[in-house]
C-alpha cells in the first residue's frame, strides 16, 4: 500500500524533528528551525508529508509569491526502511505538479546517488556546485527542472 501524501499538520512536528535526525545526522534541523518552517507554511512554505500511520517521508518547498519563478526543494527525505519504495517518486512528483511553469532548484551531496538518480529520472540536470558545502568536504550539486512546455 502507498502511503498517503498530503499537507503537514501541527502535530506532524516531532516526527519530522525526529525523521530528519535519522537522514541528515548532523545536516539535521534543529527543532528550532523546523518550528520556523511551521510558521512560515502560510507564507512561502509548503510541506507535504507521507503518512503510513506515521510520517515515513516529507518534502519542504520554498514556493515564492508566482511573480518569482523559481521554486526551491529544501528538503526531501525517506525513512530509511521505506527507501527505494516509490515515496520519494511520491512526494516528488505531487511537488512538482504544484510547481507548473515555474523552475525548481535543489541541491543534493555528490555522493548522494540514490538521490540524485531519482532527480535525473524526473528531468532535473546538474547547472552548479558548491565545492566543499557539506561536512566532510562534499560538494552540494545543483540541479534544476523545467517543465517541458
Amino acid at each position: 500500500m502507498r502511503p498517503a501524501i498530503r499537507p503537514v499538520r501541527a502535530d506532524d512536528l516531532p516526527a519530522l524533528v525526529a525523521l530528519d535526525e535519522v537522514c541528515f545526522g548532523s545536516d539535521a534541523w534543529s527543532a528550532g528551525a523546523w518550528a520556523d518552517e511551521f510558521e512560515r507554511l502560510s507564507e512561502d512554505r509548503v510541506i507535504l508529508v507521507a503518512d503510513e500511520g506515521a510520517v515515513v517521508g516529507y518534502a519542504v518547498l520554498l514556493v515564492p509569491p508566482v511573480v518569482e519563478d523559481v521554486v526551491e526543494v529544501l528538503r526531501i527525505a525517506v525513512t530509511p526502511a521505506e527507501r527505494r519504495t516509490g515515496i520519494g517518486g511520491q512526494l516528488l512528483t505531487i511537488a512538482l505538479d504544484r510547481c507548473a511553469g515555474r523552475t525548481v532548484l535543489l541541491e543534493v551531496a555528490s555522493g548522494n546517488q540514490s538521490a540524485r538518480a531519482l532527480y535525473a529520472g524526473f528531468g532535473f540536470e546538474e547547472i552548479s556546485r558548491r565545492p566543499g558545502y557539506y561536512g566532510g568536504g562534499e560538494d552540494a550539486v545543483i540541479m534544476r527542472w523545467r517543465e517541458e512546455l
